[in-house]
């Protein structure tokens, strides 16, 4: 008799623990949901608000010598959608694409990249210009140093993103060593160029608050400082967020999927 109640109680406990993994898978899949809906979010809508900001209160973009400042209002614009928005969503692909094979996400990524390139470059000359129109020393600021490292960085990411997709066209399988030992150091690189961004345009939205409304101004905190301000506190939450993302092993593609892809 107790053999037969033992048998029967087995059957029970197997299940009760399959429904505590499904359970938790289910809450896996909710957390991931959230978040990368959350992440997307902030993304588009910080680059829409510097636009906003942009339009509303410093009078829209030109490249015009008798209207300077629109130039620089290129600068703001187009650092927050480089470095911020595709730079992102870059970093991201790897755990958003989650159910597409590598080869498609590599592409994705490299698009990505390719669009945050002109507008960091186009971004980089319009303040450079205004500058010179201006009479106003370059790279004296924190902002600059700080911007132009984040620059170079990119540039380095970049090159070296291209060449291992090259490699990877060319000859998939004779250079996959090569290319492994790469990841862990370009995705290490990818996330120091990202947070620099990030310190790039805090430190540059500070300093345009405090050259524009002057600080008595700011401190009397205006709509056009809060505008600001809610900039950098979505830039803040963005970087917050990309970094648990990045965190969280179990927001990874399955290995079993990614060796089954073509290009491993």
């Amino acid at each position: 008799m107790r053999q037969r109640y033992q048998l029967k109680q087995r059957p029970q406990r197997s299940r009760s623990y399959e429904s505590d993994e499904h359970e938790r898978g289910a809450c896996e899949w909710c957390e991931y949901a959230l978040v990368i809906t959350l992440a997307t979010i902030l993304l588009i809508g910080v680059s829409a608000l510097t636009i906003f900001w942009t339009f509303f209160y410093r009078e829209g973009y030109g490249w015009a010598d008798d209207i300077p400042e629109k130039q620089f209002n290129l600068h703001p614009t187009l650092m927050v959608a480089g470095f911020i928005t595709f730079s992102g969503f870059s970093v991201l692909l790897y755990r958003i694409c989650r159910c597409f094979r590598r080869i498609y996400v590599k592409l994705l990524h490299a698009i990505f990249h390719a669009l945050a390139f002109p507008c960091i470059v186009i971004g980089f000359l319009a303040v450079l210009d205004f500058h010179n129109k201006k009479g106003i020393n370059n790279f004296y600021s924190l902002h600059s140093w700080v911007g132009f490292v984040a620059m170079g960085l990119f540039g380095l990411q970049y090159a070296v993103g291209f060449f291992s997709f090259l490699l990877l066209l060319i000859c998939n399988k004779g250079t996959a060593n090569f290319r492994a030992s790469l990841v862990p150091i370009h995705a290490a690189f990818g996330i120091l160029t990202f947070v620099l961004g990030v310190c790039a345009c805090l430190t540059g939205l500070t300093e345009k608050a405090l050259f524009t409304l002057g600080a008595e101004r700011y401190s009397g905190l205006p709509d056009e400082g809060v505008i600001i301000n809610a900039i950098g506190v979505a830039i803040i939450a963005i970087l917050a967020v990309v970094m648990y993302i990045v965190s969280r092993d179990k927001f990874k593609a399955d290995s079993r999927e990614m060796r089954a892809s073509v290009d491993l």
